[in-house]
């Protein structure tokens, strides 16, 4: 979980009011980060486009290292072919 400092946290309704302000200080990074709040739960965050980037091409590398993963596990397991495993289920391809 990440942490917020109090000055990093504002709520819906400040934003409203100050929203260019708040956006300046993400834009000129004299804030990393503004959690937004509504009814005292925090329910989105404002990052800087480059900081945006940075998470999302990081969570894509993930993801493919996750991909990456499965297929090497998937490599040298037993696999059974399309005709054996319509047999196997009972199913005719002419009925499809």
């Amino acid at each position: 979980m990440v942490a917020y400092a109090r000055d990093e946290i504002i709520s819906v309704s400040d934003i409203a009011r100050s929203f260019s302000g708040v956006l300046g200080n993400i834009i000129d990074h004299t804030k990393e980060k503004i959690a937004i709040s509504k009814n005292n739960k925090l329910e989105a965050v404002i990052v800087n486009i480059d900081e945006y980037e940075k998470l999302k091409e990081a969570y894509d590398t993930l993801e493919h290292i996750e991909i990456y993963e499965k297929v090497k596990e998937r490599e040298n397991s037993k696999t059974i072919s399309l005709e054996d495993s319509m047999k196997k289920h009972g199913i005719n391809l002419d009925e499809l």
